[in-house]
């Protein structure tokens, strides 16, 4: 959701702070963009999964 109110809400502010110079929001940058918030997203929350998934549940509960 975060995504697409960047995508809508870019180009607007694009404009508003740099209402001198022109602004181009191509398709292929909202998508390159996308795809990189997407890869990062997934593999920054992977890793900790991972290791979570290899812990044996009662050993990890009794560390509270």
């Amino acid at each position: 959701m975060g995504g697409g109110a960047g995508v809508l809400m870019g180009p607007a502010i694009a404009q508003a702070y740099y209402a001198g110079w022109p602004t181009l929001v191509t398709l292929w940058s909202i998508l390159l963009s996308t795809r990189v918030s997407v890869t990062v997203d997934v593999l920054s929350g992977l890793y900790p999964a991972r290791r979570a998934s290899e812990l044996d549940p009662a050993v990890a509960l009794g560390y509270e």
